[in-house]
């Protein structure tokens, strides 16, 4: 059976299979399906004719728009119905037509989704990403598996990212760009294939960072990129240079850890 709170409001034409748990305040539209092994927290929402399936656990205050599918089974090739699954935090919104599949033992066997997300139209999270608080994911952007997103990143309409890609906390993503590698923190990447412009002083100035931080990391940023060595040695010969400032600290850390993908660059060379 399925255990739905009294204060719930369902629709009756909608499908709630056994075993889904519907928490207090929740509204189910007309038409949707809500699949026999998702957990529903308190007041979210989810409009007619959207599908909510898997092994998915949707957080407190999320609204789920019509025709999204949220929870379907991974794309990838390897995928075996492995009971993998979905967690997304509290406070998301998930508009017309987004998808985000469950993830696969592979790759560790969970999507996972943090607060406070913007899912636009027609955007997708594949299976096994990773993904921060307070992102905005604008119309039709594209995530491949294993994607990692830091938070408050921005990504424009129509991009796309390979499978694997970092993208750091806080950076900015230009409408239709091909992410094809790591992307800093704070950095602004735009074009197809994508070129590192810089960094998102905007975003920054807006989180609160003071003026002189990010003198000083533009000046890491210039030693980094423009350095006579490849990125990952300029990155590591200036560690010592920059362990006062936490945000350059962060772009070099992201730099110098382990990583599938090469880094972005200026310059459409690789790390």
């Amino acid at each position: 059976m399925s255990t739905i709170a009294s204060s719930a409001r369902v629709h009756p034409l909608a499908v709630v299979e056994d075993g889904a748990v519907i928490g207090e305040n929740v509204v189910v539209g007309p038409f949707s399906h809500i699949g026999p092994n998702v957990v529903l927290g308190d007041d979210v929402e989810v409009a007619s004719h959207a599908v909510v399936t898997g092994r998915t656990v949707i957080g407190k205050g999320c609204k789920i728009f019509q025709m999204a599918v949220i929870g379907g089974t991974s794309q990838s090739l390897h995928e075996a119905g492995e009971g993998s699954t979905l967690t997304i935090g509290a406070n998301c919104t998930m508009r017309e037509g987004v998808t985000m599949n469950t993830g696969t033992v592979g790759g560790g066997g969970k999507t996972v989704v943090g607060d406070n997300c913007l899912f636009l139209a027609n955007s997708h999270v594949a299976h096994d990403c990773q993904l921060g608080s307070d992102i905005i994911m604008s119309n039709n952007v594209m995530l491949a598996g294993h994607v990692h997103v830091g938070d408050r990143a921005i990504l424009g309409g129509g991009c796309a990212v390979h499978q694997f890609t970092r993208i750091g906390r806080q950076a900015f993503i230009g409408g239709l760009s091909a992410v094809n590698y790591d992307v800093i923190p704070y950095g602004m990447l735009n074009g197809n294939p994508g070129v590192l412009g810089g960094l998102n002083v905007v975003g920054m100035t807006r989180a609160g960072v003071e003026k002189q931080t990010i003198h000083r990391v533009r000046r890491a940023f210039k030693d980094i990129f423009e350095g006579e060595g490849n990125i990952r040695a300029n990155a590591a010969a200036i560690h010592d240079d920059y362990v006062d400032c936490a945000e350059a600290m962060e772009i070099i850390d992201f730099i110098t850890a382990d990583s599938d993908r090469a880094i972005s660059s200026p310059f459409r060379r690789k790390a």
